[in-house]
């Protein structure tokens, strides 16, 4: 009974989009032109809301940057602990013995 249903609601809504015919295409203007004009060579001009969103963006940045190094430093470091260099031998270290000549 279910699918008896849903091909119903399914037949009524394609109805209804047959019903409403083509649809007029509507395009969106910003109006007035460029909002900032192109110059050559030189850097844009930036308001003082582009100035402090940047800023404020980028703070947000570095805080979950050193939160996360302060907090969870195995992210940055590696999970596993250092090896203990002084217990290597010389054969593992690749180090010829003192006899050998």
């Amino acid at each position: 009974m279910s699918s008896l249903g849903r091909a119903v609601g399914v037949l009524r809504a394609g109805t209804q989009v047959l019903k409403r015919g083509p649809q007029k295409m509507l395009t969106r203007k910003a109006g007035g032109g460029a909002h900032i004009e192109a110059q050559y060579r030189q850097y844009p001009q930036i308001t003082k809301n582009q100035k402090f969103q940047a800023e404020l963006l980028s703070s947000a940045m570095w805080f979950w940057i050193l939160w996360h190094c302060w907090h969870d430093p195995d992210a940055v470091l590696g999970h596993f602990p250092w090896p203990d260099a002084s217990a290597w031998t010389d054969e593992e270290l690749g180090i010829p013995a003192d006899d050998d000549e």
